[in-house]
């Protein structure tokens, strides 16, 4: 472009730029978004010969490629460079300026060039919501719901919207200050504003939270009144709720509403009802669930296994355990590192070392790294069986991973040596432990 003997048109470079900012990660190009800033400083350079001077529009894209590059510290430099130029701004330019100020954690600056310094007539709802969910992220929710109040204050286009509702509601219930979310809710409401699928399910998980069922269910009847439908992810909230409280009568009752209402339980759904039995010693309930999960059409996923996995290693029922690992890999899905601390550790405690090892071999081969407790569970088990030269060999490739040591693992490693009657080398690790200065060491579990 810089060779053409022509002017670059300034809809050619913005094209070029639009590009770059939606460009996805790639092999040939990690940050499109940082390039397209670099090529217009390079462009810039090149002086007004080849280079049509840049828009309001590329400015614009400007600006939010610094907010997409994670270089928020140049927006508001492209923002007063286009100031000097005198380019007229546009919502647009404010709201991009305002996501750079927040990314930079200077949302009060943003706040103060919103009411302050921006035009009356340019503020919308996107450039408060952007203020307003930096302001619920970083909890200042009741800065965030001031703003609102005002905003709502202003009527006509500056009406804040559900979304903006939503996310100083769904803020509050992070603060944990439910009767104020409860309150702006109602108070949405009575603005007119019609709450949606979001700020229904957000509000009905806080109080399921709260195991306030009764208010739940009373805020689900009021969903379904103003004709907004339920989905997966609001039942999920409601079985999540009851499944804690152990009332399994409801949660069968709304697997039936969801079902009545063609809405089909997700992998969430039935996950959360497996977790509430495995965890109460109903293995046998939560297996018809896990094998029912395919024929209802939802794939088990990689939390689903581990639960299972879990709640048969409770029991002890370890064939079991092995066959659903098989099955895992029959069905293409990778054991992460929960997953194997829970087969390692089932398989060592039951005296199964060889298979144990077996699991730590595929671990590593899966490219998944050991953590203190997959080594601890390994070294202790070794240590209980007289095996400490296996031990050892295990305590060296903990340090060699660089995996942390805690007093715990050398604890081990010193009974071990004890129980084994050599208490020379008992002594000498009791002394690496006081040189390396870990007696004092949280430890460290699964």
């Amino acid at each position: 472009m810089l060779r053409q003997p022509v002017p670059i048109s300034a809809r050619a470079l913005n094209g070029l730029f639009v590009a770059l900012a939606r460009a996805p990660p790639s092999t040939a190009c990690t940050n499109a978004s940082a390039l397209a800033i670099d090529l217009f400083n390079r462009m810039a350079q090149a002086g007004r010969r080849q280079v049509t001077a840049p828009t309001i529009y590329t400015y614009n894209i400007l600006i939010d490629c610094c907010h997409r590059a994670c270089c928020p510290d140049l927006g508001p430099a492209f923002f007063g460079r286009r100031l000097k130029t005198g380019i007229p701004t546009d919502i647009i330019t404010y709201s991009n300026l305002f996501k750079c100020l927040c990314d930079m954690k200077r949302t009060e600056e943003a706040l103060g060039v919103l009411l302050h310094r921006m035009p009356d007539d340019l503020p919308d709802v996107i450039s408060y919501s952007v203020i307003l969910k930096s302001l619920c992220d970083n909890g200042r929710c009741q800065l965030a719901l001031d703003l609102l109040r005002m905003i709502a204050e202003k009527g006509s286009d500056h009406s804040p919207s559900v979304v903006s509702y939503s996310m100083v509601i769904d803020g509050f219930f992070k603060e944990g200050e439910i009767s104020k979310a409860c309150d702006l809710f109602h108070e949405m409401m009575q603005q007119g504003v019609v709450p949606d699928v979001v700020t229904y399910s957000s509000v009905i998980d806080a109080l399921c939270k709260a195991r306030a069922m009764d208010k739940a269910e009373v805020v689900l009847r009021s969903m379904v009144h103003n004709g907004v439908q339920p989905d997966a992810v609001t039942y999920n909230c409601l079985i999540q709720g009851y499944s804690t409280l152990g009332q399994l009568k409801e949660v069968a009752r709304l697997l039936k509403v969801m079902r009545s209402q063609g809405v089909m339980p997700s992998v969430v759904t039935y996950t959360s009802l497996m977790d509430y039995l495995c965890k109460h010693g109903r293995i046998k309930e939560a297996e018809e669930i896990f094998y029912s999960m395919a024929v209802n059409g939802r794939k088990p996923d990689i939390v689903s296994y581990s639960i299972m996995l879990r709640g048969y290693a409770i029991e002890g029922s370890l064939i079991d355990m092995i066959h659903l690992c098989e099955l895992m890999a029959r069905n293409g899905v990778v054991p992460d590192l929960y997953c194997f601390n829970i087969l390692i550790n089932a398989c060592a405690k039951h005296g199964m070392m060889d298979v144990a090892l077996l699991f730590f071999e595929d671990m590593l081969k899966q490219g998944v790294k050991p953590n203190e407790f997959t080594y601890l569970t390994v070294i202790s088990a070794f240590c209980k069986m007289g095996r400490m030269d296996d031990a050892m060999e295990k305590f060296r490739e903990m340090i060699d991973m660089g995996v942390p040591v805690d007093t715990e693992v050398y604890m081990c490693m010193v009974e071990g040596y004890f129980k084994n009657g050599d208490s020379v080398k008992a002594k000498d690790f009791i002394t690496k432990m006081k040189n390396k200065d870990i007696s004092n060491r949280p430890q460290k579990g699964n």
